[in-house]
């Protein structure tokens, strides 16, 4: 089962977001506030892609406004890019998360293979729309949708490959323009990183080459 179903055909961003809330494509849906969907102009020159919504972003229903977000601010702002041109969404809508006692903040668990295929209809779809210039996978998950279970962002971060030729299933973004893809850390290895500065600075040198011309 995949979110196939429920993603309209040929929708505007605005209906992708109402119907993603109806999606049932896997189970993750069970036991979450809601859907977060990708946010930022239809029209964005850069198109950025994470894992998951947080738990913040369970709550608020946005993408990237939790711990890891403000750090991803930070280095937009340090790779002289500008967070409200892009257009920012996850590899996955629903927040997958350890089971937390009452009051307290729900731990994050990384979405399986399974989970990432499913939800992969709704991040197509926001690839026909957006038709990015520039792509930016941050972190393994959005990775490894986007180009496959063989990438390693470890080993390829900051290096420019073509977009969708370089995809995971090319064919299923036949009607997305050529663009450039670049990996990069997702910003909560960089809150988890023991020498944080050094992780946020080779974050910061991988975005900085999305400034050039499309």
């Amino acid at each position: 089962m995949t979110a196939a179903e429920f993603v309209p055909d040929h929708g505007s961003l605005d209906e992708l977001r109402a119907a993603v809330q109806g999606c049932r494509g896997c189970e993750l849906y069970k036991d979450t506030t809601q859907a977060v969907f990708g946010e930022g102009p239809g029209d964005a020159r850069i198109l950025v892609v994470g894992e998951q919504p947080g738990d913040v972003e369970d709550r608020r229903g946005r993408p990237f406004v939790g711990p890891a977000g403000k750090v991803l601010d930070r280095a937009f702002a340090e790779a002289g890019l500008d967070r409200t041109t892009m257009y920012l969404t996850n590899a996955v809508k629903h927040f997958k998360h350890r089971p937390a006692a009452a009051g307290k903040r729900q731990l994050h668990q990384s979405p399986d293979r399974g989970e990432i295929v499913a939800c992969r209809p709704w991040l197509v779809a926001e690839f026909e729309v957006v038709r990015p210039a520039r792509v930016v996978a941050l972190g393994a998950t959005a990775a490894k949708a986007l180009l496959g279970p063989g990438f390693r962002v470890t080993k390829q971060h900051g290096v420019p490959l073509p977009w969708p030729s370089s995809a995971d299933r090319p064919e299923d973004f036949k009607g997305v323009p050529e663009a450039v893809l670049v990996a990069t850390i997702h910003p909560s290895a960089v809150l988890r990183a023991d020498d944080r500065e050094a992780m946020f600075a080779g974050m910061v040198e991988d975005l900085t080459g999305l400034r050039g011309p499309a």
